[in-house]
């Protein structure tokens, strides 16, 4: 299993022009209220699980309007890395098992 980008970390995704920061992994995608989140993927009936959620750099959070949901594979350039620590190191042996 690969290791995740820490949050705070900032990318750009394929085909995107505006820079996203990570601010959460191994998201799964409900419709509890959630319908408004974009994805990679659309008509899907199932509930995806992404590897990162995120919000546009260096705006971060407006509302679910401008919050997104995509894969690793989906990023083209990692601008930043975010912070990381023992705590992360060990999270990341967790995010490896979801």
């Amino acid at each position: 299993m690969k290791t995740l980008l820490p949050n705070g970390s900032i990318v750009l995704l394929k085909g995107g022009n505006k820079r996203l920061m990570v601010y959460g992994r191994k998201q799964l995608v409900t419709d509890d209220g959630e319908e408004d989140i974009h994805t990679q993927e659309e008509n899907t009936t199932e509930q995806p699980m992404y590897d990162y959620i995120g919000v546009p750099y260096p705006e971060g959070y407006i509302s679910q309007e401008y919050t997104y949901v995509f894969n690793h594979s989906d990023i083209i350039d990692i601008i930043f890395r975010g912070y990381e620590d023992e705590e992360e190191e060990e999270f990341q042996k967790i995010l490896r098992q979801v």
